[in-house]
């Protein structure tokens, strides 16, 4: 394991990495024809039939619909074998009423986790962190989280994530701090003297600006 440490971890604007593994839907599941032309959210969990990553498997679970409203799908990874995920998985639905419905990798070689930089030596040499992955339908890399073994996650930041990369795909702008759907996004800024001008000059009579780098405007949600 030691030496695939030295595994250039994945980044914002790469291809996701594919692979085949055993999930509980699929004993040969491979990733790339499972995504087809979806989004994906791919997220580690340390363990399984711990505390709080039972909290957050459940409200993914839970929250799955809104995710396939946008297109997107869920798929979740832990190190532990398919029959503790089984296990595990009737649990919380007995326990907790929720059905998980999203497959979930297990990576007992580590394989998976180690080609996305879910093991962080520095935090566990033994189980992932709390790494999430938003993919694209190109199966590009859009963004990416990492959260401590210690730390839940904030599942409405990820929706909220994958809206503004929707709505910035959709409508060539960008979101500004804290943006929510509905809200007003980000111009890009302007890229020659003459659009600086016309900036200044408020000729976008449908932008706010408040200086020439700076403008937002009305905008729908993707």
């Amino acid at each position: 394991m030691a030496d695939n440490h030295f595994r250039p971890m994945p980044r914002i604007g790469d291809p996701a990495p594919d692979f085949t593994a055993v999930t509980t839907h699929s004993p040969a599941f491979r990733f790339s024809e499972w995504q087809g032309d979806s989004w994906v959210v791919f997220f580690s969990h340390p363990a399984d039939f711990t505390p709080v990553c039972s909290t957050e498997l459940v409200e993914f679970a839970r929250r799955a619909d809104e995710f396939a409203r946008l297109n997107v799908k869920l798929i979740g990874l832990s190190v532990d074998s398919i029959h503790s995920h089984l296990a595990w998985i009737e649990n919380l639905k007995q326990r907790l009423g929720v059905e998980i419905n999203y497959p979930i990798i297990a990576d007992l070689d580590t394989k998976v986790a180690q080609l996305y930089g879910m093991i962080h030596p520095g935090e566990s040499s033994t189980v992932t962190v709390r790494a999430v992955f938003v993919i694209d339908p190109k199966r590009t890399i859009r963004a990416i989280i990492y959260y401590p073994l210690n730390v839940g996650r904030n599942v409405d930041e990820v929706l909220r994530l994958v809206r503004a990369l929707q709505t910035a795909d959709a409508y060539a702008c960008a979101t500004p701090v804290n943006w929510k759907p509905g809200e007003k996004v980000v111009v890009p800024p302007p890229k020659t003297v003459e659009e600086v001008q016309e900036r200044l000059s408020h000729r976008g009579k449908d932008y706010e600006v408040v200086d020439f780098y700076l403008s937002f405007r009305e905008q729908k949600v993707a």
